[in-house]
């Protein structure tokens, strides 16, 4: 029964050594190509490293989220971080731990960013609402 015991106790500490929070973000946009025509509508596809092993699958909304590091001169040189969410993705087809998605929305309300499109690095997670 000790033994039993032990195998347990160690199966389940490497169990909790390999779960770990995990930020999941954009990692590629690929995206029509320009021909100059009037009024073009260029479409993005955005390949996130969040799949069906995290309950993703066609149809799912994700949050897309940006990091703003400020830095504040008044304490020490600190630098303060923000994570705003900017706007949603809808996924079109997802794997174990990919999916493919496309622009959503815009979020109206949102601070001043240097870009306002989506871009590799924002963060995503799933749309709770």
């Amino acid at each position: 029964m000790k033994t039993a015991f032990t195998i347990l106790t160690i199966l389940f500490a490497l169990h909790a050594q390999s779960v770990s929070a995990r930020t999941y973000m954009i990692f590629s946009v690929a995206m029509d190509l320009p021909m100059g025509e009037e009024n073009e509508v260029l479409k993005k596809n955005f390949y996130v490293n969040i799949g069906t092993n995290q309950g993703v699958k066609k149809g799912t909304l994700l949050d897309v989220f940006r990091v703003i590091s400020v830095l504040d001169p008044y304490d020490n040189r600190k630098r303060v971080n923000y994570r705003v969410k900017i706007g949603e993705l809808k996924v079109l087809e997802a794997n174990e731990d990919a999916a493919i998605s496309v622009f959503h929305k815009n979020k109206a309300d949102v601070p001043v960013l240097d870009l306002d499109k989506f871009i590799v690095g924002d963060h995503v997670a799933v749309n709770v609402d």
